[in-house]
């Protein structure tokens, strides 16, 4: 499988030299379409009243039977784009036990899940059954839902193989598939599972891809499961936003633990991205002991885990939430007006599909990445790929100029604790950037304690979980740069 990271939603039109929208209709009106009375209902209680961009350019040739390539900014409204008419194509059908009419294949859990969420009212309304199948849950418990019989299954690739090994699923009466987050399955190495549910599904059928970007990497899908789809790339990508800020924050290396410290202890939500999970515990840990609400978010939790925490975040309840890029890409979040890149991306890609998690349907929001002096040439290359043009800022904590970009303040805390005097300038305990305090390119101080590695450094001995993680985030960030002709 060929990965290309080199690509980004501003690059994503090549398909649209070779296939030709022959359905060319966009609609004003949910009641323009032809769309069963439950779901205009449904439409009306939900306070959804007219279609977004890519649900108004699309919703015709997916009524109609069409295959569809479709690309829209996460948060534009994908999810009723194909939700609709997948749900009222399989009106009034029946599934049989283990046998669904529809599925939905997405990359993560969370993904898997806030679909379901999202589409459950509208499949309520025709009578049709919902299924989630997601790795991290019980799988007794939804082989027993789908025994029972499912019209629509949402699944994560791995536990619908795992399904079909059991043969608790089978696809052969699929006649209408999704791919969402197509390009991301086949960035996570989900391009055998995906082929093997494609290839068992009917083959007639009606097939979907919806990504923020479509680019190389679903090539192979396209070419050979859909059949002269219509193309539909209607939204701008992430950087090209009108109604989001994008900023790029100098800091000096030992002054970035209590900037980023400051930014999370804001009045309001933001959601900070680092690369590697004990990177995160840690600076989790940190920002609770200085009296912030937060809360980590990677794939070392387990889904019940994942699912509270997200909840807790969305309800205010956890305002930093820290996290991986798992949860950068599908997950909707309203309101959220900053993401912090606390260890930069490796990739425009992953760039564009963390900044998604603000300016949401119209809103607004700002991007920010912090970032040391020599770091700046490759993070100019970056957001170049990308299509962004940042307001470079440098900064040190505790400036009004800080406060005024992201809102940072100095933490509270609480006395129950102990006492905590104000974020020191040191990296120690925490570094991020998934690098040793030796190793060139890291922003671990040489003067560290005792030698001790922090979040994702090496450490002595080179042999921990942390020093593994660390190595492969390097590796990771070496291929980046290469595939970028750094």
């Amino acid at each position: 499988m060929n990965h290309s990271d080199d690509h980004t939603d501003d690059h994503t039109d090549d398909h649209t030299d070779d296939h030709v929208d022959d359905n060319p209709t966009h609609v004003d009106s949910f009641a323009d379409l032809d769309l069963p009375v439950p779901l205009l209902r449904t439409l009306t209680e939900q306070g959804v009243s007219e279609p977004f961009p890519i649900q108004a350019a699309t919703l015709p040739s997916a009524l109609a039977g069409h295959d569809v390539l479709g690309r829209g900014r996460t948060g534009s409204g994908k999810t009723l784009a194909f939700g609709l008419p997948l749900l009222t194509r399989i009106a009034g059908r029946r599934a049989e036990a283990k046998q669904p009419l529809a599925l939905i294949l997405v990359p993560t859990r969370e993904l898997a899940q806030q679909v379901t969420a999202a589409l459950t009212p509208y499949a309520q309304a025709l009578g049709l059954r919902m299924a989630a199948v997601v790795g991290g849950m019980s799988i007794g418990r939804q082989i027993a839902e789908l025994r029972e019989g499912a019209e629509v299954v949402v699944a994560t690739p791995g536990r619908l193989h795992d399904l079909i090994e059991r043969k608790a699923c089978r696809l052969g009466r699929v006649r209408i598939t999704v791919l969402d987050e197509a390009d991301q399955m086949c960035d996570m190495g989900f391009l055998p599972q995906v082929t093997e549910a494609l290839d068992q599904v009917h083959a007639d059928g009606q097939r979907m891809l919806f990504s923020a970007t479509l680019d190389r990497d679903v090539d192979e899908l396209v070419q050979r499961y859909l059949h002269d789809p219509v193309v539909h790339s209607v939204d701008p990508s992430a950087g090209a936003v009108t109604t989001m800020a994008h900023h790029v924050l100098i800091v000096h290396g030992p002054d970035r633990y209590a900037v980023t410290t400051e930014i999370a202890a804001r009045d309001g939500r933001v959601l900070l991205f680092l690369d590697t999970r004990a990177s995160v515990d840690l600076l989790t840990k940190h920002l609770r002991a200085h009296g912030v609400h937060a809360a980590a978010l990677h794939s070392g939790k387990s889904q019940p885990q994942r699912s509270k925490t997200l909840a807790q975040f969305k309800s205010g309840a956890i305002t930093a939430l820290v996290a991986t890029n798992v949860a950068a890409r599908g997950l909707h979040i309203d309101d959220l007006d900053l993401v912090v890149n606390v260890d930069p991306p490796t990739d425009p890609k992953d760039y564009l599909h963390r900044a998604g998690r603000t300016a949401r349907a119209g809103e607004s929001g700002s991007v920010v990445t912090l970032v040391l002096s020599g770091q700046r040439r490759a993070m100019s290359e970056l957001t170049a790929e990308a299509g962004i043009d940042p307001t470079v800022t440098k900064i040190r904590s505790g400036e009004q100029e800080l406060s005024r970009i992201t809102g940072a303040k100095a933490p509270s805390h609480n006395p129950l604790d102990g006492p905590a005097p104000r974020p020191k300038n040191t990296n120690e305990p925490f570094r991020g950037m998934g690098k040793s305090k030796g190793e060139p390119g890291g922003n671990g101080s040489p003067g560290g304690k005792g030698g001790k590695a922090a979040a994702g450094g090496t450490g002595g001995g080179g042999k921990s979980r942390k020093s593994r993680e660390a190595q492969k985030l390097a590796e990771a960030r070496k291929a980046a740069r290469v595939r970028r002709g750094s």
